[in-house]
């Protein structure tokens, strides 16, 4: 009889058993899975977009800085234009005083202190005043008042300077006022380079009235 009940336990533990182990974990449904494969794309395309505006706010921030740097140098360089041509009368008055009397001369140092003040001025705004006489007219940097035929020069060679050119790392503050030499020819290849000399000028006029 014991013998009985034991086998009759041991069966219930068996069938038990098997269906604990015929039990699989429940999987998830196929519109689960789809949503969370959903979820994590849009998750990467809301990343990549998110990093893409940081890139572009960044452009930007540089770009508006830039355009600040140079409105803001322009309007400086554009002021000092308008001392220049002070800047060339104190040059000039102090020229004709080394030859005047003692009570010029000194009156002429103090004039002198300002016109290096005027200097240090223009350098620490980056700009600075060029050489022309010797070197070949070029339009972008000269402005030619005068043209003189002569043998002695090379064609295009600036003889004379009557104001002094000024530039910044950007662009020609202002080009140098000179005389350049021409070799002798027949009438009309002198009227030809004149007239390509001119329309040199006037296009280095419109460039610069288009800059300022």
């Amino acid at each position: 009889m014991q013998d009985e009940i034991i086998e009759e336990k041991l069966s219930k533990k068996e069938d038990i058993s098997s269906n604990e182990t015929d039990k699989e974990e429940p999987k998830a449904p196929p519109q689960e899975e789809k949503k969370e494969d959903s979820v994590q794309e849009n998750n990467i395309d809301y990343k990549d977009k998110y990093l893409r505006m940081l890139a572009d706010a960044e452009n930007t921030r540089k770009r508006l800085q830039k355009e600040k740097y140079e409105t803001l140098r322009f309007s400086i360089e554009n002021t000092i234009l308008d001392f220049l041509p002070i800047l060339d009368n104190f040059e000039n008055a102090l020229k004709f005083s080394q030859n005047a009397s003692e009570d010029v001369k000194n009156w002429a140092m103090g004039f002198q202190m300002i016109l290096s003040q005027f200097r240090d001025l223009l350098h620490n705004n980056g700009i600075v005043a060029f050489h022309s006489e010797g070197n070949l007219f070029d339009p972008h940097f000269h402005e030619a008042m005068e043209i003189v035929e002569t043998e002695e020069h090379p064609d295009g060679t600036i003889l004379e300077e009557y104001a002094k050119g000024y530039k910044s790392e950007q662009r020609t503050i202002r080009p140098a006022r000179v005389k350049v030499a021409k070799k002798p020819s027949q009438e009309e290849t002198i009227s030809a380079l004149e007239d390509s000399l001119e329309n040199e000028i006037k296009e280095d006029l419109n460039t610069k009235q288009q800059e300022g």
